[in-house]
C-alpha cells in the first residue's frame, strides 16, 4: 500500500486501534468501527439524494459518535455545520435554516432543545437522533443499519462551515472554497505542513478538552485521524480530570485555551504534581491571549513544548510561535504562517512595527465570504486591497515580524476620547489568587461617554465583598496606567463564557447598556439578576 492518506487506508491498516476514546467513560471507536459507520451514514444522505457542495448540521454534546458524522459528510463532498450546543432555540434554528441543512442529526443528551427545534426546522428533510428518539425526531442507528458498510464510489472532500460564535452579534456562516480533489488523494499541502508542524502521525495520542463543534477542536481531532493516531475527548473539561487522562493515556499532543491553564495551575500543589506528564511532546494552545505570567508558569512546569497559534474560523491566516520563539519574545503570538501580515490603521493605511492598528491577513485570493451576507463579508475587506481581510483583532508587530495582540476592536472601550483595551485590565486581574474569572467592558458614563467596569468571578471559597473590591483595585495599582484601573467592580456566580474559552461580552454589555452605572461603594443585589451582586467602588 502506498502511504496511507485517511481513514481507510487505516481502516485496514490498524483496525482494531482507537480511533477515539471518550475519556470520562473509557468508550471508544476502532478505525474499522469509524470506518464502517461513517460508510453507512454516508450511503444513507447519497440515498436520500444529497450530492456534493449540500449541506447538513449536527447539534451534539461531545459525543463519541461525533467523529462518524463529521467523516461521513467529509467523503460525500458535503458541507457541514457543527451548532454550538449551548446556543439559544433562536440561534440553532437560524444557524440550520441560514445554512439550508436538509438533514439534522442531534442526539437524547441534548432532547430538551431539540424538543423546542422540531417545529423549526423546515427546510430539514430529515431529523435524526442518536441514542433514543423523541417526538418529531427518529432514531439515527436505524435510519443509517440498512446501508451498507462500503465507500461511495467516487469520494469528494466535503468541508465544514462554521458559524461564528456570535460573541459580538449574530452568528455568521463562514464558506470556504469547497475542496476539489478526492478523499483518496489525502490532505492538503497546506494541512500536511500543519502536521509537520506538531509532528503529529500515527503515533500521537491526542487530548481534546474543549467542545467538538468548535473549529481548533474538530479541525485538530480529524486531522489526527487523517494521520492515524488515536484522539481522546473530554465530554466537560476539568483540571485535575484533564492531567489524570495525560497520564493515563501517555497523551504526546493537547490543546487548551488560556482559561484552561489557568485554571490548571489553580489547582493545589499535590494535585498538580501527582500525574505523570512526561509524555507531552506538544501542548498546543489558541482562542485567546494568554497572560504571559500564566505561559511562563506552564513552561516552568511542562517545560518547552508550547505552541501557540493565532488564527480564526475564516481561515484568513495564521501566526505560530514555539516555547523557545516566545521566551524570546514574551506575549507574542508568533510570526506568519499563512498569509501576509499587515497593521492598518482606521482609514487603511499600513502602520509600521510597533504601532497598534486593525490586523489584517492578505492572501492570493479572497479565503471566505460570510454566507448570505456580501456586507459583512465586504465590511471584513480591507478599503482597498480586497483580498486584505480582518475579523477585528487589534495588535501591532515588532521589527521581526512578531505579532502582538492587543484585544478585538468591538470590544474597546472609549473614555473620555482616550481607547482603553480590556484585555491588559483582564490579563492583571486573573493573577489574583481571589480571581477565578474577569470580564472588563465598557459601560455607560453622562460624563465620558464610557467607564471602565469589571466583572469578576470569586475563587472558590472566597465571598465577595466591599473589601475584596477595594483588595483588587489595590493590586492594580501601579501594574496599569491610572486611566485603566476599573471605576467599578462587581461580582458574579458565572461569567457567560463559552467553553471554547472565548467570553460571550455581548450578553455581558447588554445588562448595562443603556443603563447608567452608578459608582458607589455599597454591596448590593441586582435587580435584575438575583445571581449577581453589585460592587461598586469609586477610583481614588
Amino acid at each position: 500500500m502506498e502511504t496511507p492518506r485517511y481513514l481507510g487506508d487505516y481502516a485496514m491498516l490498524t483496525p482494531d486501534k482507537p480511533a477515539v476514546i471518550n475519556g470520562a467513560t473509557g468508550k471508544w471507536v476502532t478505525y474499522r468501527e469509524l470506518e464502517e459507520r461513517s460508510n453507512r451514514f454516508a450511503q444513507f444522505l447519497y440515498a436520500l439524494g444529497l450530492r456534493r457542495g449540500d449541506h447538513i448540521a449536527v447539534l451534539l454534546e461531545n459525543n463519541v459518535r461525533f467523529f462518524e458524522l463529521c467523516w461521513a459528510a467529509l467523503r460525500s463532498g458535503l458541507l457541514l455545520t457543527p451548532v454550538n450546543r449551548f446556543a439559544s432555540v433562536g440561534e440553532v434554528a437560524y444557524i440550520v435554516d441560514d445554512s439550508s441543512a436538509q438533514v439534522m442529526v442531534s442526539s437524547y443528551a441534548m432532547r430538551e432543545l431539540a424538543s423546542e427545534l422540531t417545529d423549526k426546522l423546515p427546510a430539514c428533510r430529515r431529523r435524526l437522533m442518536i441514542d433514543g428518539t423523541i417526538d418529531g425526531w427518529e432514531s439515527y442507528e436505524a435510519a443509517i443499519a440498512p446501508q451498507p458498510p462500503e465507500r461511495l464510489n467516487q469520494e469528494w472532500f466535503g468541508v465544514v462551515m462554521f458559524y461564528s460564535s456570535g460573541t459580538t452579534g449574530r452568528p455568521k456562516g463562514i464558506v470556504k472554497a469547497q475542496p476539489v480533489n478526492l478523499v483518496s488523494e489525502g490532505l492538503s499541502p497546506a494541512h500536511r505542513k500543519r502536521m509537520q508542524r506538531y509532528e503529529i502521525d500515527q503515533d500521537t495520542v491526542y487530548l481534546s478538552p474543549a467542545p467538538l463543534y468548535h473549529a481548533a477542536p474538530l479541525g485538530y481531532s480529524i486531522n489526527v485521524q487523517f494521520s492515524g493516531g488515536t484522539v481522546i475527548f473530554m465530554e466537560q473539561f476539568d483540571a485535575k480530570d484533564a492531567l489524570a487522562l495525560v497520564d493515563r493515556y501517555r497523551v504526546t499532543h493537547s490543546q487548551w485555551v488560556p482559561t484552561m491553564l489557568i485554571r490548571l495551575l489553580r489547582l493545589p500543589e499535590t494535585e498538580r504534581l501527582a500525574y505523570d506528564l512526561s509524555s507531552q511532546r506538544v501542548a498546543i494552545h489558541a482562542a485567546a491571549p494568554c497572560p504571559v505570567e500564566v505561559k511562563q508558569q506552564i513552561i516552568a512546569w511542562w517545560g518547552p513544548i508550547l505552541h501557540e497559534f493565532y488564527a480564526a474560523s475564516e481561515g484568513s491566516g495564521e501566526t505560530s510561535i514555539s516555547t523557545p520563539e516566545w521566551l524570546a519574545h514574551p506575549g507574542s503570538v508568533g510570526r506568519a504562517v499563512t498569509g501576509v501580515l499587515h497593521i492598518c490603521n482606521e482609514a487603511g493605511e499600513e502602520l509600521p512595527p510597533g504601532e497598534t492598528g486593525l490586523i489584517y491577513f492578505e492572501r492570493e485570493q479572497l479565503p471566505f465570504n460570510y454566507h448570505n451576507d456580501p456586507d459583512k463579508t465586504r465590511a471584513a475587506q480591507h478599503p482597498r486591497h480586497p483580498t486584505w481581510t480582518s475579523v477585528g483583532d487589534i495588535g501591532h508587530v515588532d521589527a521581526e515580524g512578531y505579532l502582538y495582540l492587543t484585544d478585538r476592536q468591538s470590544f474597546m472601550i472609549i473614555s473620555g476620547g482616550v481607547n482603553i483595551y480590556p484585555q491588559a485590565i483582564e490579563d492583571a486581574l486573573a493573577l489574583h489568587p481571589s480571581v477565578a474569572d474577569v470580564a472588563v467592558i465598557g459601560v455607560p458614563n453622562p460624563e465620558m461617554g464610557e467607564e471602565v467596569k469589571a466583572v469578576i468571578e470569586p475563587a472558590n471559597g472566597v465571598a465577595p465583598s466591599g473589601a475584596l473590591a477595594e483588595e483588587l483595585l489595590t493590586f492594580l495599582r501601579g501594574k496599569l496606567a491610572r486611566y485603566m484601573i476599573p471605576r467599578s467592580i462587581e461580582f458574579t456566580d458565572a461569567l457567560p463564557r463559552l467553553p471554547t474559552g472565548k467570553l460571550y461580552k455581548k450578553a455581558l454589555r447588554d445588562r448595562y447598556w443603556p443603563k447608567v452605572a452608578v459608582s458607589h461603594p455599597l454591596v448590593q443585589p441586582r435587580h435584575d439578576d438575583a445571581a449577581h451582586e453589585g460592587i461598586e467602588d469609586k477610583r481614588r
